[in-house]
């Protein structure tokens, strides 16, 4: 193994590490806000490699690092009268109010990380305007009027703020038209254009080239740019899922842990030649991506996921009393199982992808 790929997966473990430690102190710190119990405060799954306990928690290092979980008192009882004799700090016996909202904290908790990474990136780097570099000949964008210098505001009634937002449009464009609002000499003007197929990339194009308009922000503009940088992350995630559910990737197109070393992998050996601040720059992009995703896929209303005990939390405070406890602990389980399957094909999708 070269030292690129140790490197590459020590980094792995330490941005994923981050990523969980903040996802699952946000349950932690909601649930003692709250009253609640922490038995556990896990990072990683499987066996125990160090533990220590400070208060009423035990934290443990697990040997697989590639989640985490706080453990809270009551949290998996399944039965209605061993429901009764927890003890007040439980899980259960807290209002379901405060189980709402330690069940988002840990979501909640992989944003605000992430704007943190946003602003340091932005104080460094500045953004990118959604300025048009060059219009290509022939194209869409082309026929529709657009020339090199327009600003774009709006894609399909979308605020645009970023460049990147423009090729995100594009890029989850299957050649339905796109409305664009855009900005030249002061006057607005608004136009419709369909994407053209390319045939060798299989996909279609607006037309335009370039990477925007490079700007350096002020500090006021740091944290104005920073939550656009968030924005612009959550809504690449909502529509890659939305492609999925639709069919319009391969599961070549999903990665999972040793898929995402191998980003990581490609991502540092690509910054490394420009310094060790383009490569710090360059992980902490690839961390806000990773944080935000794992916010989102959360709140999925699956089972086993922050967003499936939500769901049943949600039913609860509707009908003023919770779904039976047997009940609930059987979806979270197959729910749980199915997600340890998938992990398991996705990691060996993973793996079969190095050797073709």
């Amino acid at each position: 193994m070269s030292n690129h790929w140790i490197v590459s997966i020590l980094l792995f473990i330490l941005i994923l590490g981050v990523i969980v430690i903040s996802h699952e102190f946000g349950h932690f710190a909601m649930a003692r806000r709250s009253g609640i119990r922490v038995n556990e405060f896990d990072v990683g799954f499987g066996p125990t490699l160090l533990s220590k306990k400070f208060g009423d928690t035990d934290f443990c290092l697990k040997l697989l690092p590639f989640g985490g979980a706080c453990v809270f008192e009551g949290m998996d009882e399944l039965e209605e009268d061993e429901r009764k004799e927890l003890s007040p700090d439980a899980f259960p016996n807290a209002p379901v109010g405060a189980r709402i909202a330690t069940v988002l904290a840990g979501p909640a908790a992989n944003f605000i990380i992430g704007y943190i990474f946003a602003l340091i990136i932005v104080a460094f780097c500045g953004t990118d305007l959604p300025v048009i570099q060059k219009v290509i000949d022939d194209s869409a964008a082309q026929e529709a009027g657009l020339t090199a210098g327009d600003t774009i505001v709006q894609i399909d009634g979308n605020r645009i703020h970023l460049y990147r937002e423009v090729s995100l449009h594009s890029m989850m464009n299957y050649g339905e038209p796109l409305t664009i609002t855009y900005e030249r000499d002061g006057a607005r003007n608004t136009v419709t254009l369909t994407p053209k197929f390319d045939e060798a990339d299989n996909r279609y194009y607006i037309g335009i080239q370039g990477a925007g308009e490079a700007h350096a922000c002020n500090a006021i503009e740091v944290f104005q740019y920073g939550f656009y940088e968030i924005e612009y992350w959550v809504r690449a995630t909502i529509s890659s899922l939305a492609g999925i559910f639709k069919g319009h990737f391969s599961r070549d197109d999903v990665a999972g842990p040793v898929g995402v070393v191998q980003v990581v992998n490609d991502t540092y050996t690509e910054a490394q030649p420009y310094g060790p601040m383009v490569v710090i720059m360059s992980l902490l992009n690839l961390a806000t991506l990773l944080t935000v995703n794992l916010g989102i896929i959360n709140l999925l209303p699956l089972p086993a996921l922050d967003g499936g005990r939500l769901v049943f939390l949600l039913i609860e405070a509707v009908r003023g009393k919770p779904i039976p406890p047997d009940k609930e602990g059987m979806v979270h389980l197959a729910g749980f199982m199915a997600l340890m399957l998938l992990m398991v094909l996705v990691m060996f999708n993973d793996i079969s992808r190095l050797f073709r």
